[in-house]
């Protein structure tokens, strides 16, 4: 049809610029393109990997909403926990970089090996202290299972320590419980007093002594106290003695019934202790629980 528009003398000239090999290839592909449009997918298709689904991303985003102190590893563990599935850290980074917007009103695994490989073989203790709202100075001490990362209990001492305080507040801690062969301290000099010593030889536990000035030497137990102020007692205020103790009871029931730890593969102390099987969690049917009076809030069964 062009041909014939065009004079025989110009289409002798530009007959050599389209060849008809040129033609041949237009040819086929054009049928390339027609079969292609015939009989593939009309559905558009994304390219890479598949992400995550959407009740999984769901979940994700409500409980960085709900805890939003909570990181990458954490989100991932609580989440592995409660519904029983196999999600990485940084499949919910992904997801919080895409979809989550935080508010602007908004505010790895041990490395010491230790002699405890036997659940209660090993108890950790020490000392720590905060301030009440009337500024008063308050004394807690934390006892903990090693093995299981379990804390045993807290004790509260309002104003200077002495040794007969130490001793009546480990007893208080342990009593009902079978004591443990060894209990690892510091180098306190609270924990060098005579009627110390006495106490821990009617119980016929063994002290073990970290190395002086190291607090890496005592890992566990400085681990505990620092995740307890940095996600507990930082966002909390206290009144008295007995209003910390009843607050660090409740830390207590959330730490060992619900937190999850990387070092006991993503369990919780109680899971670690009972060696019971967890509970999966439905994701088309589940609710949030409050846990420490609602500072955390963690997915369980609706």
């Amino acid at each position: 049809m062009l041909a014939s528009m065009i004079s025989p003398n110009r289409l002798a000239k530009i007959a050599i610029i389209l060849k008809p090999a040129t033609i041949l290839k237009f040819h086929k592909a054009l049928v390339k393109r027609k079969y292609r449009l015939l009989f593939s997918n009309k559905k558009s298709k994304n390219p890479g990997r598949k992400g995550p689904d959407k009740n999984v991303t769901d979940a994700v985003l409500e409980m960085k909403k709900r805890n939003p102190s909570y990181g990458y590893r954490r989100i991932a563990m609580q989440i592995s926990n409660a519904f029983d599935l196999t999600i990485d850290k940084d499949v919910v980074r992904r997801i919080l970089i895409k979809n989550y917007k935080p508010n602007d009103d908004g505010g790895g695994p041990s490395w010491l090996t230790f002699i405890g490989h036997m659940k209660d073989s090993l108890w950790s203790i020490d000392f720590f202290c905060c301030e009440s709202i009337h500024l008063k100075t308050h004394w807690v001490m934390v006892v903990m299972d090693q093995f299981t990362r379990r804390i045993v209990g807290f004790a509260v001492h309002k104003g200077p320590l002495s040794g007969v305080d130490i001793c009546c507040m480990f007893n208080k801690i342990i009593s009902g419980k079978t004591p443990p062969k060894y209990l690892s301290s510091d180098n306190d000099p609270l924990f060098k007093f005579y009627r110390w010593q006495a106490n821990l030889r009617i119980l016929n536990i063994d002290e073990i002594k970290s190395v002086p000035y190291t607090p890496t030497s005592h890992p566990f137990i400085e681990r505990l106290i620092g995740t307890c102020r940095r996600e507990f007692l930082d966002k909390t205020l206290f009144w008295n003695q007995r209003d910390l103790l009843k607050k660090l009871e409740s830390f207590q029931h959330y730490y060992n019934d619900n937190r999850c730890h990387e070092s006991i593969d993503w369990q919780s102390p109680h899971q670690k202790s009972t060696n019971k099987v967890k509970k999966v969690i439905s994701l088309d049917n589940y609710r949030w629980k409050k846990e420490c009076r609602g500072l955390f809030k963690l997915p369980i069964a609706a």
